[in-house]
């Protein structure tokens, strides 16, 4: 078993967070693609569209803390 301090959460690079982010607008892309969505469908869509823009400030908070 590991202590609290070994658990310790490492903050995803701007790279990564960009990898994220064009994942997610990919797979956005492939929805928007489609006729008609299941309502499971929908829900991915508002998630991935939240998750982006949580990126996105995510990635721009790392931007201004590097310069």
């Amino acid at each position: 078993m590991t202590s609290n301090h070994e658990q310790v959460e490492r903050t995803p690079s701007l790279e990564e967070l960009q990898a994220s982010h064009q994942e997610h607008e990919r797979r956005l892309e492939e929805l928007k693609k489609k006729a008609w969505l299941t309502p499971d469908e929908e829900l991915e869509e508002k998630r991935l569209k939240k998750l982006k823009l949580q990126l996105k400030d995510r990635m721009a908070s790392l931007r201004r803390s590097a310069s």
